[in-house]
C-alpha cells in the first residue's frame, strides 16, 4: 500500500511538471483601439429594424462599448423609470449610452424637448438636425444646459447641413459647444474629403459616424467599411494627429433588415486599420 501511494504521488507530480512545461495558449488580445484617445461605438440608427436587446447583443459580440441612443429604442417621452431600466440593460452588456440622436428639430418646442430629454437620459452630447433659423435658439439652450451639440451632416439627400463646410459656415460664430457629427460617408457623397475636413474642423467635431460609400456623388451608396472609396488609413492617422477624443460610431446603412455580417466586417476592418497604422 505504501508503494502504491508513492507511485501515485510521483504520477501526480509528473502530470503537474508536464503541464507546467506545456506552452500556454494565448488569451484574447485587447481591442486594437485600446490606448487610442478615440473610442469605437455604434450608432443606434444601425438597428432601426431591431429592438434594444438585439442591438446590445450585437454590441457585446463585437466588443463595442459605446452606443448613440436613438429615440426608437428610448422614446423622448420615456419616464425616469423607463430611462433607469434602459441604462440597466446597457450596463448588463458593458455598454454606455454616450449621446442621443440624431434628433430632428423644426420648432423651439422640439429643441426644448430634446435638451430636457438628454438631461434626463444623463448624457452631455446631443446629435441634432435643427432648421437653420433655429440655430440662435440652439445657442441659447447650449449655454443654459452646458451640453455639446453635434449637427449631423446628411450629404446631398437633404437641403440643409450637406457637408462639413455647410455645418461650419452656420456654427462658426456660435457657442463653441455647437459643432458637428462628421458623417464621413455623407461628407464624401457631397464631394468632400472627410480627412481634410477633420483636419480643418476638428475643434468642432464632437461625434463621428463611420461608414463607407461607393462614390463621391449622390449616386454613391453605403456599403461595408473598407469596400468603398474612403481612405480609412489616412482618416485614422488624422484622428491621432488632431487628438480626437470622441467616439467613432459605425452607422451601417446597408442591408438594414439583416446587417450583422456587414457590421462585423466593418468593425473588423476599422480595427484592422487602427492596428496596422500604429507606429511600432
Amino acid at each position: 500500500m505504501k508503494k502504491y501511494f508513492i507511485f501515485l504521488l510521483m504520477a501526480v507530480m509528473t502530470i503537474f511538471t508536464v503541464n507546467a512545461q506545456q506552452p500556454q495558449r494565448p488569451g484574447q488580445q485587447p481591442a486594437p483601439e485600446t490606448g487610442e484617445k478615440f473610442r469605437i461605438g455604434m450608432a443606434g440608427y444601425t438597428f432601426a429594424k431591431f429592438d434594444l436587446d438585439k442591438a446590445l447583443e450585437t454590441l457585446q459580440k463585437m466588443d463595442v462599448h459605446y452606443f448613440c441612443i436613438k429615440d426608437f429604442h428610448l422614446p423622448l417621452t420615456s419616464t425616469d423609470e423607463e430611462i433607469a431600466a434602459f441604462h440597466a440593460k446597457l450596463k448588463a452588456k458593458g455598454v454606455t449610452g454616450y449621446a442621443v440622436g440624431p434628433i430632428y428639430m423644426k420648432t423651439e418646442a422640439e429643441i426644448d424637448r430634446a435638451f430636457e430629454y438628454a438631461k434626463r437620459v444623463g448624457v452631455k452630447l446631443i446629435v441634432g438636425v435643427p432648421n437653420y433659423e433655429l440655430l440662435p435658439y440652439v445657442d441659447k439652450k447650449v449655454k443654459e444646459y452646458n451640453f455639446n451639440y453635434a449637427i449631423h451632416l446628411h450629404g446631398p439627400d437633404i437641403n440643409i447641413y450637406q457637408d462639413a463646410d455647410d455645418v461650419w459656415d452656420h456654427v462658426k460664430d456660435l457657442d463653441p459647444r455647437i459643432g458637428m457629427c462628421l458623417d464621413v460617408g455623407h461628407d464624401t457623397r457631397n464631394g468632400k474629403d472627410p480627412v481634410a475636413d477633420l483636419k480643418k474642423y476638428h475643434t468642432r467635431v464632437f461625434d463621428i459616424h463611420i461608414k463607407d460609400v461607393t462614390g463621391t456623388t449622390k449616386l454613391g451608396y453605403s456599403l461595408e467599411v473598407g469596400r468603398g472609396v474612403i481612405d480609412f488609413p489616412a482618416f485614422v492617422k488624422m484622428l491621432r494627429k488632431v487628438g480626437y477624443t470622441g467616439v467613432c460610431s459605425l452607422e451601417h446603412e446597408k442591408d438594414m433588415t439583416d446587417p450583422f455580417m456587414g457590421i462585423a466586417e466593418s468593425i473588423g476592418y476599422f480595427r484592422g486599420v487602427i492596428a496596422s497604422t500604429k507606429k511600432k
